[in-house]
């Protein structure tokens, strides 16, 4: 059921033949219990309660679009994307994608966010790596040839027209954790195993080698909506990132709101 994604540009898919061996796939440490069960998310320590306050009042603002975006998750990517605007590790300003990779494939578990309108731009399923597990997502690493998911947060680079079509490049920003993107090229890609008719007749989507690929019919207009210098974050059990720094997201968000 599940249909693998090259995940790889044209070139390197031309020198890498398919007969070659492929080693066992390293995977991580971090284990999820095989149920459907949400792996809880603690607060982070030392967040302002200004900056909570504003985390809540943009999830209210955000509406039914986001009833499924668990608060604690939306937390941490605003914190993370705060403090990497901070750093100036991502340029394009109030533009947050995160996607709650701890929900099962099953379900829409991505969202682009327009922090200044407190709008859902985008909303859809997302593919992890057929190394994390099927419906659920179990495991998670950052090395290469793992086809496992990499959680942590990311600045959207170029696109290019590869073998899915227009993709569009993801660079790792936590090291250690998924910064192998763009040796893996783990990138922002359509995949039939996410459409409409493959989560009706199979009822999850399909895996991928690693990247989030996404449905054939919004993946256009979701590759737009993250330009060139944009956060990302794969949030999931076990993530850690030194960007999680409350009181520096406290710090820009009173000095710059969400820009």
């Amino acid at each position: 059921m599940a249909v693998l994604a090259a995940c790889q540009s044209p070139e390197v898919a031309r020198q890498e033949p398919r007969t070659m061996p492929v080693p066992p796939t390293p995977v991580a440490t971090v284990v999820v219990p095989d149920s459907l069960r949400l792996t809880p998310v603690a607060p982070l320590a030392a967040v302002p309660d200004s900056l909570r306050r504003a985390v809540r009042a943009l999830h209210k603002r955000l509406g039914p679009a986001a009833a499924t975006l668990r608060p604690s998750v939306l937390e941490r990517a605003c914190v993370g994307y705060l403090t990497l605007r901070r750093a100036g590790r991502v340029r394009r300003a109030g533009v947050l994608a995160v996607a709650d990779m701890d929900l099962p494939s099953s379900e829409k578990r991505l969202w682009v966010i327009d922090l200044r309108r407190a709008e859902v731009l985008e909303h859809s399923p997302v593919a992890h790596g057929r190394g994390s597990g099927h419906l659920r997502a179990r495991r998670f690493s950052n090395t290469i040839k793992s086809a496992c998911t990499a959680l942590g947060f990311y600045a959207t680079q170029d696109t290019y027209q590869g073998k899915h079509g227009l993709s569009r490049r993801l660079r790792g920003l936590d090291a250690g954790q998924n910064d192998n993107a763009l040796r893996r090229y783990v990138v922002l890609h359509a995949a039939d195993y996410v459409s409409r008719r493959h989560l009706q007749r199979h009822g999850q989507a399909g895996n991928s080698r690693g990247c989030p690929a996404l449905p054939p019919d919004q993946y256009r207009a979701i590759i737009a909506a993250v330009p060139e210098g944009s956060c990302l974050l794969l949030s999931g059990p076990g993530l850690e990132s030194k960007w999680l720094d409350g009181a520096v997201a406290a710090e820009r968000l009173a000095a710059r709101g969400w820009l």
